[in-house]
């Protein structure tokens, strides 16, 4: 079976964030794209060199549609904190620009595990999205990548149960379940080496995602790697921390009644305990196998990245506020 070439215009949603700059640097690393970030006159990010910016107006549609108009991918990537309804709009605006391809804003999610979506506090939203993309004619691409690993664990007790400032842990059951978790660099080569494939023929080629999850990692890991981890990175022994224990499902419940408190910390408590049940909900290396071979991914260092969190906790890192990237 013959094959196309690869898609070359590619449209960013958030470059100037977290996620949205690793996809665009890696992007532009292969070559192969131009790459465009849609961005609103207000924002204040700094674009990776070589972006193209188009600004647009989230409440005029049109604006939107004439940016997109010409992109074969577009990469959405916003804030926890953005309303969901412009998820919606831009994806309708996608559609209405015939944008064949589209990336959600649905990272880590198992959207092929129906049991971990059962009771995900997260996956109803994150499946809505899917639904927005394929009712306007789009096929979408979800990057399977589980939760980002210096973000989790600069971020503090709510995710991955560390405070490292404190030097205090809360251990989810005994601390041994492990994970899938990627970097987001890990997650930027992922998406430039799947855009840089045949976008269909034989295989592999980007069609073979097409409608389907993208199942990549950094590394696979539990608490206690963490913490081994942390101690390599710090010099300290677990003589230094304060272990706590706290069974998943309790953690779990705990977290799902907070949420209805309006404390949003209930969230990532809820969501990051239940992905460390002990049934290997987490581990979709083991279930659903990983496009990391095919792809040409090696897998990351876990010290390295271990470093970049503590760093990020010792310059004052916040989600919310920009500053200088790691």
């Amino acid at each position: 079976m013959s094959q196309t070439k690869h898609l070359e215009r590619v449209a960013i949603v958030g470059a100037s964030g977290r996620i949205g700059g690793a996809f665009a640097e890696e992007l532009l690393k292969t070559g192969k794209h131009t790459v465009t970030a849609i961005t609103r006159p207000e924002s204040q990010g700094t674009l990776p060199e070589g972006v193209k910016a188009v600004q647009v107006n989230y409440d005029d549609e049109e604006s939107i549609v004439s940016a997109l108009k010409g992109q074969e991918f577009l990469i959405i990537t916003l804030s926890v904190t953005a309303p969901a309804e412009v998820h919606t709009k831009l994806v309708k605006a996608a559609g209405k620009a015939g944008v064949p391809y589209i990336m959600p804003n649905v990272y880590g999610l198992d959207i092929e595990n129906k049991a971990l979506c059962g009771s995900h506090p997260y996956a109803a939203q994150a499946l809505q999205k899917l639904a927005e993309v394929e009712s306007v004619g789009a096929s979408y691409v979800v990057l399977v990548c589980g939760y980002w690993y210096e973000w989790s664990l600069a971020l503090g007790e709510p995710w991955f149960g560390f405070e490292i400032k404190k030097r205090t842990v809360t251990f989810f059951d005994d601390g041994k379940t492990r994970i899938n978790g990627s970097t987001w660099p890990q997650c930027g080569r992922a998406l430039a080496a799947l855009l840089s494939l045949p976008e269909s023929g034989s295989s592999p080629s980007l069609s073979d995602w097409k409608n389907k999850p993208l199942y990549i990692d950094s590394f696979k890991f539990s608490q206690r790697d963490i913490l081994d981890s942390l101690h390599r990175v710090l010099g300290t022994t677990d003589k230094d921390w304060e272990i706590t224990y706290q069974p998943t499902d309790e953690r779990f419940k705990e977290g799902l009644e907070e949420l209805k408190q309006g404390e949003r910390r209930g969230l990532a408590k809820a969501m990051y305990a239940r992905v460390f049940f002990p049934n290997g909900d987490g581990d979709y290396e083991s279930n659903r196998g990983l496009a990391n071979d095919v792809l040409g991914l090696k897998k990351d260092d876990l010290d390295e990245s271990t470093k970049r969190a503590v760093e990020m906790v010792e310059a004052g890192w916040s989600p919310f506020i920009p500053q200088v990237k790691f």
